[in-house]
C-alpha cells in the first residue's frame, strides 16, 4: 500500500542540470557530483551516472532491509554485504533497466541466506517501488 504525504519521515531533494551529461546535487550539499554517460553508451565516462547512483541507493536500502529481517528472524548478518548491479539497455519503449541483487552473508548457511534475501526483497522500499516495473533478480 502506498504511503501518504502525512506518513513521510524524510524527503531527499536532488536537482540535476543537463541531464545525463551534467551535474546532480542535493539541496543540503552532501551530494554534488558530475554525471556523464558511460563509455559504453557513447559518453566520456568521466563522472558517475544515474545507474551507479541507483545501484548505490538500492544496495544500501536492501542492506538495511536485510538487517531488519535478520533481527526478526534471530539471524546473524554481521559482516554481510549487498551488491546491486544495475544494467541499462534498449527495449521496445526506448531504454529500460534491469537489476541483480546479491548478498554475501558469512554467518548463515546457503538456505538461510537465501530465505533472508527473499524476505528482505519483500520489505525493502526500493524493491517495493520497482516491483512489477523492472526485472530484479536475487543472487
Amino acid at each position: 500500500m502506498p504511503i501518504t504525504q502525512s506518513d513521510v519521515l524524510y524527503t531527499a531533494v536532488a536537482t540535476a542540470e543537463n541531464g545525463r551529461d551534467g551535474r546532480v546535487a542535493t539541496d543540503d550539499g552532501r551530494l554534488d557530483v558530475v554525471v556523464n554517460p558511460p563509455v559504453e553508451m557513447g559518453g566520456s565516462g568521466a563522472g558517475t551516472n544515474p545507474e551507479q547512483l541507483f545501484a548505490a541507493g538500492y544496495s544500501a536500502c536492501f542492506q538495511g532491509a536485510l538487517a531488519v529481517v535478520a533481527r526478526q528472524e534471530g539471524a546473524d548478518v554481521s559482516g554481510s554485504t549487498v551488491t546491486a548491479k544495475v544494467g541499462i539497455g534498449r527495449n521496445e519503449e526506448g531504454f529500460g533497466i534491469i537489476v541483480e541483487i546479491s548478498a554475501r552473508i558469512p554467518n548463515a548457511d546457503a538456505a538461510t541466506a537465501r530465505a533472508l534475501v527473499e524476505k528482505a526483497h519483500q520489505v525493502c522500499p526500493y524493491s517495493k517501488a520497482t516491483r512489477g516495473n523492472i526485472t530484479v533478480t536475487l543472487a
